[in-house]
């Protein structure tokens, strides 16, 4: 593919860009640079937007902000959407309804892209196997840089790609929603599962705005899923992994990772643990191979690859209990996933904001791993409700540090404490990884006299 299949398209002279945010503030960047007239329209109140206001129109960028973004009527050519914005919220509705065109981000910096991209979805894993990608292929030699939900956006990044040879990108349901023309060289899909119901009606729509990864691919590109998944009828060339199924064509067998039939990685090479990491690792694999990489080639660098923060991060290990921070896991797949890799008891701090799930699904998970469960944040009452019958659940109301305490005086030598929330942080924090550093801060201080 050349970068003459990257060509942009006619720009529009005046455009709106919904949302201040860190994909709002780099789409508006990118059109600003090439003499687009552009405005950030925000709901959020201007005192709370003024540094983003004054470094924003240090760049030439108008922004209107509080009610005023919800009732704009100055004629635009283009709206962009910024992927962090629910499309049902007023701000969105006014422009729908005034019937201008509207893209996303993501689709923005696509069509300004000059070179193919990879792109990764999935309900876990993302940001691990993007880095994952990255690292590999850069190991080998292939220009890459990530980009997209992981961070920078895509905008930011896209004046780049015509010094690369493939963009990496990390892609969510919510970016892949507003896409036309979006067209992965490589597409890989890693799982599906219950997640952001608190958008979505349904986890049918929530599939549909995933599966629209594949939507534009053809025979020439490359399909990385997971075996055994739900998919639509796939154009592309396709390469299937499984960590826990047979019949792919990657799998694991007695901890090596084999590719239709033959060993080409083992774990006890690399620097991750756990079957999921397992499939994040395959994934990587079948990407390098799509791109014609050599096992030999991708297993240095892989082999070299550091587990990110907040991923089932060992945080300390006091009077023989191992302090655990997996705030990542904000969906009940992702603490599941964390509860199976465990094989000691485990004292689960969980609970956050209400994303629309119930939490009944891993009942007997729980029952069967936890010695003890600590509950924090809006979340916390209805979790006891499904668990409170099979295991000891304690409230620690509206405070991480409570909760630390708390496990601290349930564990027992050779347990685990174990941060995996099942749910986002909104509730109580910034975001997960406030969430994960506040956990560090608090278990750091534990007095290493106390017995637990």
């Amino acid at each position: 593919m050349t970068s003459s299949t990257y060509q942009t398209k006619h720009q529009p002279r005046f455009v709106a860009v919904l949302g201040a945010g860190e994909s709002g503030e780099a789409a508006a960047g990118l059109l600003a640079a090439s003499g687009v007239a552009v405005t950030v329209l925000d709901s959020a109140p201007e005192e709370r937007l003024r540094a983003k206001i004054d470094a924003l129109a240090a760049r030439g960028i108008r922004v209107v902000a509080g009610p005023a973004a919800e009732v704009d009527e100055t004629p635009y050519d283009l709206v962009v959407l910024s992927p962090g914005i629910d499309p049902a919220v007023p701000l969105v509705r006014h422009f729908i309804q005034r019937g201008i065109e509207m893209t996303g981000e993501l689709e923005l910096a696509y069509e300004r892209c000059l070179c193919p991209v990879i792109a990764i979805t999935g309900t876990n894993g993302k940001t691990t196997t993007t880095q994952l990608i990255e690292t590999m292929l850069n190991g080998c030699g292939m220009r890459t840089v990530a980009a997209g939900n992981i961070g920078p956006a895509f905008s930011a990044r896209v004046e780049q790609s015509k010094d690369l040879d493939i963009m990496t990108l990390e892609v969510s349901s919510f970016q892949l929603e507003t896409i036309r023309s979006f067209r992965p060289k490589v597409a890989v899909w890693l799982n599906f599962a219950p997640d952001h119901l608190d958008r979505y009606p349904s986890m049918d729509e929530y599939y549909a705005a995933k599966a629209r990864i594949f939507e534009n691919q053809t025979e020439e590109d490359w399909a990385v899923v997971k075996l055994g998944d739900k998919l639509p009828p796939l154009k592309a060339r396709t390469l299937t992994f499984s960590g826990y199924a047979s019949g792919g064509d990657f799998e694991l067998a007695e901890g090596v990772i084999c590719f239709r039939g033959q060993p080409v990685l083992a774990m006890r090479e690399v620097q991750l643990r756990g079957t999921h990491n397992a499939e994040n690792l395959m994934a990587a694999l079948a990407t390098g191979h799509a791109l014609g990489l050599t096992f030999d080639q991708m297993r240095v660098p892989l082999a070299a690859y550091k587990a990110l923060p907040h991923r089932c991060e060992l945080v300390r290990t006091l009077n023989d209990v191992d302090y655990v921070n997996d705030t990542k896991a904000t969906n009940l797949d992702a603490m599941e996933k964390a509860l199976v890799s465990e094989t000691r008891p485990v004292v689960l701090i969980a609970g956050g904001k209400d994303k629309g799930f119930e939490f009944d699904s891993i009942t007997s998970l729980v029952a069967s791993k936890c010695r003890a469960v600590i509950l924090i944040g809006e979340m916390a009452e209805r979790i006891a409700a499904f668990w409170k019958d099979y295991v000891t659940c304690v409230m620690a109301g509206w405070s991480l540090e409570e909760a630390v305490k708390l496990a601290h005086q349930h564990a027992k030598p050779g347990d685990v404490v174990l941060l995996s929330p099942g749910t986002s942080s909104f509730d109580m924090f910034k975001n997960y990884a406030e969430r994960g550093n506040q956990f560090r801060t608090f278990v750091n201080a534990l007095p290493e006299s106390d017995q637990p």
